[in-house]
Order: structure tokens, then sequence, then C-alpha cells
């Protein structure tokens, strides 16, 4: 009885240590069983135990789990332009989007402007082509007018009499034989007064018409000049006002700040206020200098308008110191219609 307990321990501890083996062959993919706790003490098996374990068939391995299929990988994110690269195509530096930024030159910008910034800047331009157009022209025209009036003034220095210089300046069509035809016509209209009877007064109040009407014609153009140069700022800004309203209209749409997004569209805008200033500056400049220039133009014009006066006084005087006889009345009406004949 004694001798049979140490079998039935044997037989009891073999059994448990082929459970544990099953259980981990299981657990364990490959067969591979877990490994023992730290500071567990190992029990050898006894010899029976072996034997029996190892007539036992060995379980079959556990399959390998097959692996998933995995979604193909997108690739790389693509790399953000570093700040201040440039395209290599085009010269120009790339945006955040990887795009080249738009040119903002005076071209692209105008012809990427809204249509009524466009029209703005044309009307802009043509101001500043005609304030150029009426500089070179009235340049031009107070050239040949100072021209005309030196030598119609020279002409009448070496001249005594009305007649005379009537006969001299027959074939002229400047200021001063206008005022020489002026005064010849008023004496042949006098002819039959007595005196000289407010002839003087008469002819001054010719030269003063004269002067007028000239005054009129040099100084055309002058008041387009004027006209450019007051309103050409505030046209351009009008213009600039309307791109930027745009501008803010398009940022409230893309709902970004971005000053790349942004700025093309106020520089646009202020482009309109640029070509504006190009009209008006120029057109302020060219006005002075006009207004100047004919001012000195008409200086002279009255210079000549005392000459003629002067040649009428001496006329009158001649005439006062005849004696008032009929042949001389008779020379008098016969030079004054053989004036208005030369004039005609």
């Amino acid at each position: 009885m004694v001798s049979s307990r140490p079998r039935l321990l044997a037989f009891v501890l073999a059994s448990t240590l082929l459970a544990a083996s099953a259980s981990a062959q299981v657990t364990a993919p490959g067969g591979g069983a877990e490994p023992k706790a730290a500071g567990t003490p190992a029990v050898a098996a006894p010899a029976s135990a072996a034997s029996a374990a190892a007539s036992e068939p060995a379980s079959p391995p556990a399959p390998a789990p097959e692996p998933t299929s995995s979604p193909p990988s997108a690739g790389p994110a693509p790399a953000q332009p570093a700040p201040g690269a440039v395209d290599p195509a085009s010269g120009r530096p790339l945006g955040a989007n990887g795009k080249p930024m738009p040119e903002l030159s005076p071209w692209s910008m105008f012809m990427d402007a809204d249509i009524l910034v466009k029209g703005v800047m044309l009307g802009l331009a043509f101001a500043s082509v005609l304030t150029w157009t009426i500089f070179l022209g009235k340049t031009a025209e107070l050239m040949v007018a100072q021209a005309r009036l030196r030598k119609s003034m020279k002409a009448l220095e070496g001249c005594s009499s009305l007649l005379e210089a009537q006969m001299m300046m027959a074939k002229q069509r400047d200021v001063t034989a206008v005022l020489v035809q002026q005064a010849v016509q008023e004496t042949r209209l006098s002819a039959d007064i007595p005196g000289d009877g407010g002839l003087r007064e008469r002819v001054v109040s010719r030269f003063g018409e004269v002067q007028k009407t000239e005054g009129r014609i040099i100084r055309r153009g002058m008041g387009i000049l004027a006209t450019i140069g007051s309103t050409s700022p505030f046209v351009g800004l009008f213009g600039t006002v309307w791109g930027i309203m745009n501008s803010f209209i398009g940022i409230s749409k893309s709902q970004t700040t971005n000053l790349a997004v942004v700025a093309p569209g106020i520089a646009e805008a202020l482009l309109a206020t640029a070509i504006g200033l190009v009209a008006a500056i120029p057109a302020v400049i060219v006005y002075n200098h006009f207004a100047r220039a004919t001012k000195g133009y008409m200086e002279s014009v009255g210079r000549a308008a005392g000459a003629v006066g002067r040649l009428l006084s001496r006329d009158l005087d001649r005439a006062r110191g005849r004696p008032l006889t009929h042949a001389a009345e008779a020379r008098a009406v016969a030079e004054a219609r053989a004036v208005a004949q030369a004039a005609e």
C-alpha cells in the first residue's frame, strides 16, 4: 500500500505536464512553448512520463496567418516650394500653390483690370497725348507769331505814315497788318468829319477789339490744358476706388487675406491714379508755361498797336498844320480813298 502511493503521484504529475505542454502548443503558433516564469524551479519528469510523451503523435503546427492586403500608398506628399523659389521656365517667383505668380508689369495690370478701370486708363492716356499735342502745336504757333511780329515791328520803325505802312504790309497777314488796316479804315470813314473829331478814340477802340481777338486766338487749347490738369487726378482716383472695391469683393469671395492674392488687384487700381498724375502734372506745367508765353506775346501786340497809333498821330498833326482849304480837304479825301483801295 505504501509502495503504490509514489506511483500514483508520479502518474498525476506526468498527466499535468502533458496537459500543460498541449495547451502551450495550441496557443503559441509554430509549436513554441511559453517560457517559464522566472524563479520557477524546473521539475524533472520521470522516465515513464518522458516515454509516454514521446509515444504520442506530434500535433500539426498551426497555419501561419495570411498577410492582410494593405491599400497602395498614395506616394510622398509634394514638397512645398521654398520661399523665394523661381520658376525656371518663366523666370517668375513661385506662389504658395507652386504656380508662377502673375507678372505685375504695367501692360499686364492694364489687361487684367476691370472694364471700367480700363476705360479710365484709356481716357487718361488720351488726355496725356492731347496735352503733348497741344504743347507742340502751341509752341510752333507762338514761335511763328512772335517772329512775324518782330519783323513787322522793325518795318514800322522806318515808316512815317499809315499809307506807307499799309503799302509795306499789304501782303502780310499778321496782327500788325490788321492793326494798320483798322486804322486806315477808320481814317477813311472819318474823312468827312472836320478836325480829328474823336478819331483817336475810335481807332483805339478798334485796336482793343483786334487785341482781344488775337488773345482768343493765341490762347486756343489752354482751356483744355486747364481742364486736364484739374480733373485728371480725380478721374484717376475714381478708377482707383473702383478697382480697390473690386479687390475687396474678390477677398470676400475667396475667403483669404493673403497678400499674394489681393496685391494684383490693388496694384491695378493704383495704376489708374499713377496714369492720372502722369496726365495732370505735365498739363499744369504746360499751362503755366503758355500763360507766361501768351502774356509776353500780348505785350508785344500792345507795343505794335502803340506804334500804329503813333503813325496815326503823325498823320493827324500833319493834317492839322495844313491850311483848311478846299484843295487840302480834297487831297485828304483822295488819300483816304487811295488807302482804302489799297487795303481792298
